[in-house]
């Protein structure tokens, strides 16, 4: 199963990677659309900005997987690996998954209520802008399923069983 969900986020990841190139072209392309053309350089800044909210989604969890997340670990690296797993799994523990599950909860109603009206860009009126609030529980989704893969790792490595991935 956690191999499955590590499969499964690797895909959304490796696919996540390619909107970087449509969100710089579509920074790009905003002044020549704005002074040249006249036209179009709202719905690309439109655009951008919800390609930007999965992408950004998605880099969180890319750079907690690859363990590149801002982290203090100067007095940790000299503490023995069961000590610093145990310190890993605790953080999934207490802080990661608890501070998921609270921002999905108190974002409920405002996510659930800009879905379903299929919300709009409020300057522009041009349509996508409920894609922004998803990506926040794209995010918390992603979150809680890389805090099961590495609890499932880590409990497997920790007792010194097969790593599970």
């Amino acid at each position: 199963m956690v191999r499955t969900i590590d499969a499964l986020i690797g895909y959304c990841l490796n696919a996540a990677q390619w909107l970087a190139l449509p969100v710089t072209a579509l920074l790009f392309l905003q002044w020549p659309l704005r002074e040249l053309i006249k036209a179009y350089s709202r719905e690309a800044n439109d655009l951008g900005q919800w390609l930007f909210a999965l992408f950004i989604a998605a880099s969180v969890v890319a750079a907690t997987r690859a363990q590149a997340h801002l982290a203090s670990d100067a007095l940790a690296r000299r503490y023995a690996r069961a000590t610093r797993a145990g310190i890993a799994k605790a953080g999934v523990v207490l802080a990661v998954l608890p501070w998921a599950v609270f921002v999905l909860w108190s974002s409920g109603a405002a996510v659930r209520g800009s879905v379903l009206g299929l919300e709009r860009f409020p300057d522009t009126g041009n349509p996508g802008y409920f894609i922004v609030k998803l990506a926040l529980w794209l995010l918390l989704a992603m979150i809680v399923l890389q805090g099961v893969v590495d609890l499932g790792r880590r409990t497997a490595k920790w007792r010194g069983g097969r790593d599970p991935s």
